[in-house]
């Protein structure tokens, strides 16, 4: 992959998603379309982000039964997605299912634990433990289960990598440096550098906000793509 950077575009409007992704299509890998996204947009949304060539990142986390975890798989077939998200903690069977059910050319990742969330968040679902012990228990688990990797954040992503030697990583909740989004991180905790994370051994930096809403998207993404 020469660029890593997919472009997290979760918009209500679809001309302005559409508007965003032409812009930078220059200085990205992909494209993220997320929950939000594909809610409001559905399969005529995607296709409309594909027609701009970049590789679709469907990241809507499925976690459900595995039958139909399995079906919701078949169903988005036809958007020919480059990478799928599934809730790790689904289950062994259900990514098993998810990964049997996915098309040919589209990887299966885990998402693990979630950048919004922390050890006294975890603690409050019954998960005891840190964030990171989490995290490496559910990258074994879907590696078993044979799927091609895991959504993990920057702090785990050296760690799984050394455990899990050819696993496909992608890494969320990236602040730049010297960027006004890294100083307000939002609803992320646990946050590192796209630089950061890249050295580390993520596959894919999903990037949002930091180029999305910058006052010059483009310049953004050059100065991101540019440190690394």
């Amino acid at each position: 992959m020469t660029n890593p950077i997919y472009l997290a575009l979760d918009m209500p409007r679809l001309d302005a998603a559409v508007a965003m992704a032409q812009k930078v299509r220059s200085h990205v890998g992909g494209i993220k379309l997320g929950l939000e996204f594909f809610c409001a947009h559905g399969h005529h949304g995607v296709h409309e982000l594909a027609k701009i060539g970049l590789p679709i990142f469907l990241d809507l986390k499925l976690h459900d039964i595995p039958n139909t975890v399995a079906a919701a798989m078949q169903a988005i077939h036809v958007l020919e997605p480059a990478i799928v998200t599934v809730h790790a903690a689904g289950g062994r069977a259900m990514m098993e299912d998810a990964k049997a059910a996915a098309g040919e050319h589209c990887k299966v990742v885990g998402v693990t634990v979630l950048t919004s969330l922390d050890e006294s968040d975890l603690a409050r679902t019954g998960v005891g433990g840190s964030a990171h012990d989490q995290v490496l228990r559910l990258a074994a688990l879907a590696e078993e289960a044979g799927l091609d990797g895991i959504v993990c954040s920057g702090h785990e992503v050296a760690a799984v990598h050394r455990q899990w030697k050819n696993g496909f990583f992608v890494v969320p909740g990236l602040r730049p440096v010297d960027g006004p989004a890294n100083r307000a991180a939002g609803d992320q905790k646990r946050t590192v550098t796209p630089r950061e994370a890249r050295h580390a051994g993520a596959s894919v930096l999903v990037i949002g906000r930091p180029i999305a809403r910058a006052e010059d998207p483009v310049a953004a993404a050059r100065a991101i793509e540019a440190t690394l």
